[in-house]
């Protein structure tokens, strides 16, 4: 891991240093471990695999037992060193990153649930189009979310806030076109409904992958931006899956 721009790279305790590296090390393993579950879902889905969406659900407790842990780390750290500055800035930021990892984990298991809908189906549901441009986007954020904490890297951090407003304008252009839809042919209804629920989870983990880079600008400057105009909430109006 690229730590060159990381200020917690130095203390006088050695043990506190690797405790930190530590940290850090668990929570991109669960990272990558969100992105599997996201990459193999989506795959799943476009190719009609019943076994592999069915895998995705099945490894959703690795997600919530990573964040079990890596809690439980943070709370020793906090308690038996006392950090300061940007050291507690690192340890609020790994919490904060790890409950948006465990939550872009069970968005990744609704998919999955909603996949083995269509696929049990047998359908070719018409909005597959607009789940893999989304989709695509999305995954780019996570990723690139997940680089910028390994690097502290501001920069690439904002390019993923800036990337969520776009994701949240092809979800709407999205909703109007399958609403249409299904107004249009009724029988659709029940394909386009789990198609639009998959479309409502990706954005979600796209708000999550935003709530990362906003981790990453208060670790490395301690700005909190969380409701700032650079990372203005979207009004969630859609009820849950």
């Amino acid at each position: 891991m690229d730590i060159t721009n990381d200020p917690h790279s130095q203390h006088i305790s050695r043990q506190f240093n690797q405790e930190l590296e530590s940290l850090k090390t668990q929570l991109l393993a669960m990272g990558g471990l969100v992105e599997r579950q996201l990459n193999e879902v989506i795959a799943a889905l476009m190719e009609g695999d019943f076994d592999a969406a069915e895998q995705v659900r099945n490894r959703d407790r690795e997600i919530n037992d990573f964040q079990l842990e890596i809690d439980d780390e943070c709370t020793h750290i906090l308690a038996r060193r006392q950090p300061t500055a940007s050291d507690l800035r690192l340890v609020m930021a790994v919490t904060r990153a790890t409950s948006d990892l465990e939550r872009m984990g069970d968005e990744a298991n609704k998919i999955a649930r909603h996949a083995l809908s269509l696929i049990e189906e047998g359908q070719t549901s018409r909005g597959f189009t607009e789940i893999r441009h989304i989709s695509t986007r999305v995954r780019d954020m996570v990723r690139q979310a997940l680089t910028a904490f390994a690097r502290m890297d501001v920069s690439l951090a904002r390019e993923v806030l800036g990337e969520d407003e776009i994701v949240d304008q092809d979800y709407q252009t999205a909703m109007r076109s399958l609403v249409t839809f299904m107004m249009e042919d009724p029988r659709s209804i029940s394909s386009v409904l789990n198609v639009i629920w998959i479309l409502r989870s990706l954005e979600r983990i796209g708000d999550h992958a935003d709530n990362l880079a906003e981790s990453v600008v208060y670790l490395v400057e301690g700005e909190d931006i969380r409701h700032s105009n650079s990372a203005q909430p979207q009004q969630d109006s859609t009820p849950n899956a």
